[in-house]
């Protein structure tokens, strides 16, 4: 099922200005990427929503999901260390004990 409002291929529709380039080239993607998602979304005639549709269709999604992921991964992963800081030896051991006969 294709939708009406095909996802953006390139930047011609976000100009970039020349005061700071890095930053307003990450800025014009960034809402390149978000308004293709949002035509996407907002599209009436899409009775269901395709992630990979848009993951696939949307240059430049897929590795800035995937990114993103990672990110958010290595945060979570912060926390959980410096959470773990704060737990005695024998909690430390409890949760140990608990995630091993969940598995």
């Amino acid at each position: 099922m294709t939708p009406r409002n095909v996802p953006a291929k390139d930047d011609s529709e976000v100009k970039d200005t020349p005061a700071s380039p890095d930053k307003e080239s990450e800025a014009a993607k960034l809402n390149r990427l978000l308004g293709a998602v949002m035509r996407y979304l907002s599209d009436d005639e899409q009775e269901e929503i395709d992630i990979e549709y848009l993951l696939e269709n949307t240059e430049g999604l897929r590795d800035w999901w995937s990114e993103y992921r990672e990110l958010d991964r290595k945060r979570v992963e912060e926390e959980i260390k410096n959470s773990l800081t704060d737990l005695s030896l024998e909690e430390l051991e409890n949760i140990r004990e608990q995630i091993r006969t969940k598995a």
